[in-house]
C-alpha cells in the first residue's frame, strides 16, 4: 500500500479493465481471498489514519464494496478485543432497495456472516460520535442515481467533519469519468479530511472532474495482483520527480536561437470593438519568456484607426519582449519556424488573421478566442484539420465551455466525460487537446490520454490560461525536438502550471528569501514564477 504522489507516473484503468483483472485474479485464488486482502488493507489504513480512534463507523452497502467494509470491520473489532483497546467498530449495513433483483455477491455474503459471527456491532443508524468513517456503500459498479437508506448515509459522510476513508472510490462517483450521480459536492469544502484507498487498480475518475475533491488523498493497494497483459490502461497520470528543477547542462555554445522563438498573436485593442484585451497577449508572452524561449515576439491586434504613435511598443515589466506589427509577423518566415500562440485576448479580431496562421504556422497553440472563432466557422475548421496532413503540430487549449462550442454540445456534456470530450476534440481536429479544469486532460491522437495531478482553485482567475498557453509555446519552440520530446515537455508544462499553484497555496506565493505582502495568486505573478522545463 502506498500514497499516490505527483512525483511518479501512474497507469489508470477503466471499470471494464478492472473487472477483467479482478475476474482473472479471483479465478486463480482461493474463494474470498481477494476480498480478504482488500478488507485487511482498509482496516490497516483506517488505523494508520486515526490510530487513537475511539469509534469507527463503517457504512456498508449491498455489494462487494460493502463486503470489503465488513471484512475491515471484522479486523478492527478483533484487533480491539485482542489488544484490550477501547475502539468500537460500528457497522451500518444496507442490503439494498427492496426491489433489487440481483442477489448479494457470494463474497459479500461470506463477509457478512463472518462479521456477525465475530461479534461486530451492527446498528440501524450511524453512531452520533465517531472519529473516522469508512465509506463502503457503493463501489465501481454504480451506474445510476443511488437511492434508499444508503443515500442518507452518503449525505452524512459527505458533510462529516471527521476523517472519511472511501473504499475503492467515493460512493456515488463514476469511476471512469469522475462525475457524481446527482449528488452535490459543495459540502466537501468544509468537510474533514478525505482519503480513498483504490484497490487492485487506480481508477481514472479519481483524478479528474469531481473525483479529485471527493477522493482527497488517494492511496493504492494492488492486492498482490499484477495487471493482466490484455487489460490496457485507459489513461496515464503525469508524474514529475522534481518540477522545481531548472534546465541545466546546456552546451556553452548555445545561443538564443537554440531555445527557439515564440510568436504571440492576440490582445485585441480597446479601440477595435470597445473591448480591450492587450493584457492577455502580454501575459502569454511573459510566460513564454520565463519558460525559456530564446526570443518572444508579440503581434497585437490593434485598430487600423489607431495612430502608430499610440501603439504598444514595449512592456516595462518585460522589456525583452519584441513587439511587431501583426502584419509584419504574418508575412515573416518566422511563422514557419517559431511556435505560434494564437488567440489570447484576440476577441473578434482574431478571425481575420486565423486563415493565414492556420495555413502557414508549423507549430501552433490555439487558445481562447481563436477556438471560439474556429467553432463558428466551418472553413477555419477545415484549415485546422488539414494541418496534420502537412505534418504540422497543433495544440488546442480549451476550457469546458470552449470545448463544448467546438463539439457542438453542452458544457454539461463535456463535464460528464472529460476524457471522452478531449479525445473527441483530438480526433476531430487531428490535434493535441489540453482540456483545462480539475485534472486537466491531455489527449494526443492515437495514444491513451494523460491526466494532470497538479493544480487547484487558485488558478480560477483571469489570465492564468493565457500563462499556460505561453508556457506551452515555449515548450514546443525548441528546434530539433523529436515528437517524443515535445510531448514530454508539453506534459511537464501542464504539470508545472498546476504545481506552481499548489506551491503557492502551501507557501503563500513567496519564494525562499522573498517577501510578498500580497500573496494572492494572479496571472502576472504566476508568469513570473515560470521556469524552463528540462
Amino acid at each position: 500500500m502506498r500514497p499516490i504522489r505527483p512525483t511518479r507516473p501512474e497507469a489508470l484503468y477503466s471499470v471494464a479493465a478492472t473487472r477483467s483483472i479482478e475476474q482473472l485474479a479471483a479465478a486463480n485464488l482461493p474463494p474470498h481471498q481477494l476480498m480478504s486482502r482488500a478488507g485487511l488493507a482498509v482496516a490497516q489504513l483506517a488505523l494508520a489514519l486515526e490510530p487513537h480512534a475511539g469509534c469507527i463507523w463503517i457504512a456498508c452497502g449491498p455489494g462487494n464494496n460493502g463486503g470489503d467494509g465488513l471484512v475491515a470491520a471484522t479486523h478492527l473489532h478483533q484487533w480491539a478485543r485482542a489488544h484490550g483497546g477501547s475502539l468500537r467498530a460500528v457497522v451500518t449495513h444496507w442490503p439494498g432497495p427492496p426491489t433489487q433483483s440481483r442477489p448479494q455477491p457470494p463474497d459479500a455474503i461470506d463477509a457478512l456472516r463472518k462479521a456477525r459471527a465475530a461479534g461486530v456491532s451492527f446498528a440501524a443508524q450511524p453512531p452520533k460520535d465517531f472519529d473516522l468513517a469508512i465509506d463502503a456503500i457503493f463501489g465501481i459498479g454504480l451506474t445510476r442515481v443511488p437511492e434508499g437508506l444508503g443515500v442518507q448515509w452518503l449525505e452524512r459522510l459527505r458533510t462529516a467533519h471527521q476523517t472519511v476513508l472511501c473504499v475503492d472510490v467515493p460512493s456515488g462517483l463514476d469511476a471512469d469519468t469522475g462525475t457524481f450521480f446527482s449528488l452535490p459536492t459543495e459540502a466537501l469544502a468544509t468537510a474533514g479530511a478525505r482519503h480513498t484507498l483504490s484497490l487492485l487498480t487506480l481508477k481514472t475518475g479519481l483524478f479528474t472532474a469531481s473525483g479529485r475533491d471527493a477522493a482527497g488523498q488517494v492511496w493504492f493497494d494492488n492486492l498482490q495482483v499484477s495487471p493482466s497483459t490484455h487489460a490496457q490502461p485507459t489513461a496515464r497520470l503525469i508524474g514529475w520527480t522534481d518540477p522545481g528543477a531548472l534546465r541545466s547542462n546546456q552546451p556553452h555554445a548555445n545561443h538564443k536561437g537554440s531555445f527557439g522563438d515564440v510568436i504571440v498573436v492576440g490582445g485585441q485593442d480597446l479601440a477595435a470593438h470597445g473591448v480591450g484585451m492587450t493584457g492577455a497577449a502580454v501575459l502569454a508572452a511573459r510566460a513564454a519568456l520565463h519558460a525559456g524561449a530564446g526570443r518572444v515576439y508579440v503581434g497585437l491586434l490593434e485598430a487600423h484607426s489607431q495612430p502608430v504613435t499610440n501603439a504598444v511598443r514595449w512592456d516595462p515589466a518585460s522589456p525583452e519582449l519584441m513587439f511587431r506589427d501583426v502584419n509584419i509577423l504574418l508575412d515573416s518566415p518566422l511563422l514557419g519556424t517559431a511556435a505560434v500562440v494564437c488567440g489570447c485576448g484576440g476577441g473578434t479580431a482574431i478571425a481575420n488573421v486565423l486563415p493565414h496562421i492556420l495555413s502557414r504556422a508549423h507549430t501552433l497553440v490555439l487558445d481562447a478566442d481563436a477556438l471560439n472563432a474556429i467553432a463558428d466557422d466551418s472553413t477555419l475548421q477545415t484549415l485546422l484539420i488539414q494541418r496534420a496532413a502537412r505534418g504540422w503540430l497543433t495544440v488546442l487549449t480549451p476550457h469546458p465551455l470552449e470545448a463544448a462550442r467546438l463539439l457542438a454540445c453542452s458544457t454539461a456534456d463535456v463535464m460528464s466525460d472529460r476524457l471522452r470530450a478531449a479525445q473527441a476534440l483530438s480526433e476531430r481536429f487531428a490535434s493535441v487537446c489540453v482540456l483545462k479544469g480539475s485534472g486537466t486532460v491531455i489527449s494526443i491522437p492515437g495514444q491513451p490520454p494523460l491526466i494532470n495531478p497538479t493544480g487547484n482553485a487558485a488558478l480560477a482567475t483571469a489570465g492564468t490560461g493565457d500563462v499556460l498557453s505561453g508556457m506551452l509555446g515555449s515548450a514546443l519552440a525548441q528546434p530539433g525536438s523529436t515528437s517524443e520530446q515535445r510531448q514530454r515537455r508539453l506534459a511537464q508544462t501542464v504539470f508545472q502550471h498546476g504545481w506552481l499553484a499548489d506551491e503557492w497555496h502551501q507557501h503563500g506565493g513567496t519564494r525562499r528569501h522573498e517577501v510578498d505582502d500580497t500573496p494572492t495568486l494572479t496571472a502576472s505573478r504566476l508568469a513570473n514564477r515560470v521556469h524552463p522545463v528540462p
